[in-house]
């Protein structure tokens, strides 16, 4: 699906840093695959990234392993209190819910229209996960209380 407007959430280099922490043992043409970059722009941005110290490379036999250095804060003043490793975490961890799985969640089950008993239901768990993302990226969150 092609994105319309002309601007994306994501740069070249944050597709490709976490591709890369998704796969270390991951192919250069298997990162532009993905990032639907070439080949060429992939190993540009490798080098910028290991340049400025937010990965490493090592050579293991034929292929290439990547190693990234969770200590490395984003460039942009205003992201630079917070770790590449706690940015990286919102995008790469297993467990996080889309808002589409989460409305999926909380749809009631064919059958059963007022769906099964949940404490505060759906939307207090959605507000609670919010919360938890708050205190990562340090964008205010519903408070206590007002979800």
């Amino acid at each position: 699906m092609e994105q319309q407007g002309g601007w994306g959430f994501f740069t070249n280099h944050t597709r490709v840093l976490l591709a890369v922490a998704r796969d270390p043992d991951t192919r250069i043409r298997d990162v532009a695959a993905a990032c639907r970059i070439t080949d060429r722009t992939v190993q540009s941005i490798l080098a910028d990234l290991e340049q400025d110290g937010y990965v490493s490379r090592e050579r293991v036999g034929r292929r290439t392993h990547y190693t990234l250095c969770p200590d490395g804060r984003p460039r942009h003043p205003a992201e630079a209190r917070l770790s590449v490793a706690a940015l990286l975490e919102l995008f790469t961890h297993p467990t996080a819910k889309t808002k589409d799985a989460a409305a999926a969640d909380a749809a009631p089950p064919e059958g059963n229209p007022s769906g099964p008993a949940r404490p505060g239901g759906a939307h207090a768990e959605d507000t609670e996960r919010r919360r938890a993302e708050a205190a990562v990226t340090g964008v205010p969150g519903p408070a206590a209380g007002n979800p």
